[in-house]
């Protein structure tokens, strides 16, 4: 049994492989965790890209010889991303403080006592209305990378026509056996409730899509504090204005000359991956009958869990 802050206690178990067009959990077999790793865990659709985002510039500040965020920290267990070995190398050659990205359960991921674990969550609703923007933005060369022959499993589906289509089979149908939902991906729901159940431990730290919308600078300064990160008061002003979405998409879109990489992925480019940011368009999309099997997967969770997705940190005290 691991032992954190000197005491033997219970911790995270990997006891399931995820394995299908986009995931791979067994490509953190190849992963060696250092000291101070910090690894950003969310279904999706959450807020991951920004807390990455937050943390290059609480780890690295504005200075990061022109790696790109998603070089600087990869998702490790994206199967589509090519070999694990250039990653895992990429990753070992740094000198700076690490930090990296996964899509997995706690029930998937492997879980170092060394590390620290960010967890950051969003409202059921508003996760799928920003999966149905992504998803419904893939181009031809992404389905290409996600059903290559080396796929395990069944094809990943090209996205349906309306959001309610896929509304009613992703709220009540599971990609992988022993999920309640989150098809053709993966599981909103059991990815957060596999990891509130670790909430109390202290390399773990839960981060809400809404909250950060309402107050960017004090959930900034919530992660610089679990991950022990001193950042000098006048730097404020200017880090919580680099995180800001505007901010974002034009780094992200970096020389005009070479083109928009993630042109390649999603139509419309880095615009469509960082769209609104916003919550609340379910209230236009989704029906009464939507809504009610949204209120029966809902059911199914920890009456806190399903407060704090709903409402944020105000919600559970």
């Amino acid at each position: 049994m691991p032992t954190l802050r000197g005491v033997t206690t219970p911790t995270p178990e990997r006891i399931h492989e995820y394995r299908n067009h986009h995931l791979d959990s067994t490509r953190w077999d190849h992963f060696l965790p250092r000291e101070d790793d910090i690894i950003v865990t969310t279904a999706y659709k959450a807020g991951t890209t920004w807390t990455q985002r937050i943390l290059a510039e609480l780890v690295l500040g504005p200075v990061r010889d022109g790696r790109g965020l998603m070089e600087i920290s990869p998702w490790v267990d994206a199967r589509f991303h090519g070999p694990i070995e250039p990653m895992i190398e990429s990753l070992e050659a740094q000198t700076h403080r690490r930090f990296v990205k996964s899509h997995l359960a706690a029930d998937g991921l492997r879980f170092f006592p060394e590390a620290k674990y960010v967890v950051v969550g969003r409202d059921t609703r508003d996760v799928f209305m920003s999966l149905w923007n992504h998803y419904g933005a893939y181009t031809d060369l992404a389905y290409m990378l996600f059903n290559d022959a080396e796929r395990p499993g069944a094809e990943f589906p090209r996205c349906p026509a309306e959001p309610r289509d896929l509304w009613q089979r992703w709220i009540a149908e599971g990609w992988f056996e022993w999920e309640p939902d989150g098809w053709p991906f993966w599981s909103h729901h059991h990815h957060l409730a596999t990891w509130w159940q670790w909430r109390s431990l202290p390399n773990v730290h839960f981060m809400h899509f809404g909250d950060m919308l309402a107050d960017i600078e004090a959930e900034m300064r919530r992660l610089a504090a679990f991950c022990a990160i001193d950042v000098a008061e006048d730097r404020w002003p200017a880090i919580v204005d680099s995180v800001q979405l505007d901010a974002m998409r034009t780094e992200a879109r970096g020389d005009e000359a070479q083109g928009d990489p993630a042109a390649m992925i999603f139509e419309g480019g880095i615009d469509r991956f960082l769209f609104k940011g916003t919550n609340g368009r379910w209230r236009h999309v989704l029906t009464d009958d939507d809504l009610a099997a949204y209120d029966e997967a809902a059911a199914r969770l920890d009456p806190q869990l399903r407060g704090w997705l709903e409402g944020g940190r105000a919600a559970v005290g």
